[in-house]
């Protein structure tokens, strides 16, 4: 349910000039989806959609795309740059980095949305990454190796 409206949401905002979340709920509420504003605040925080300004003066909602698509690719760009090593032992994975570098490492890791990804603990040049089960660490392994080429 919370998937199918998170997309609704996505596909209203990009349809519409939505400036409100009341207008977003009715917006939903047309498609058959009754929400409370509670829930429609919610969703454009876990969404991170923001408001844009308008031709017409006002603001609209949109989603994160061209900005935070740079910013994630200068993360991208900048793990790639700081990537030294990789070990696996069972569910975890151990990332050697450049000396000061395991912060931003860990950041671009836990913004590439890799479901397996449980989430990075950060250090001073390691990064330990949790991952969903030892099944899933050589896919995870492998995603890594390839970004240090």
């Amino acid at each position: 349910m919370k998937s199918r409206r998170q997309t609704a949401i996505l596909e209203i905002i990009e349809q519409q000039e939505i400036d409100t979340q009341e207008g977003l709920a009715a917006a939903l509420a047309a498609r058959g989806m009754q929400v409370t504003q509670a829930t429609v605040s919610r969703d454009i925080k876990e969404l991170r959609l923001t408001k844009l300004p308008t031709q017409s003066g006002g603001y609209r909602y949109a989603a994160p795309q061209s900005s935070d698509r740079s910013i994630s690719d200068r993360l991208h760009r900048m793990l790639r740059e700081s990537l030294i090593s990789v070990a696996v032992s069972e569910n975890l994975i151990v990332v050697r980095t450049l000396s000061g570098s395991a912060n931003v490492a860990a950041e671009a890791m836990d913004s590439l949305g890799w479901p397996e990804l449980l989430g990075t603990v950060a250090g001073d040049n390691t990064v330990l990454a949790v991952i969903r089960s030892a099944q899933e660490s050589p896919e995870i392994e492998r995603r890594l190796r390839e970004l240090m080429r």
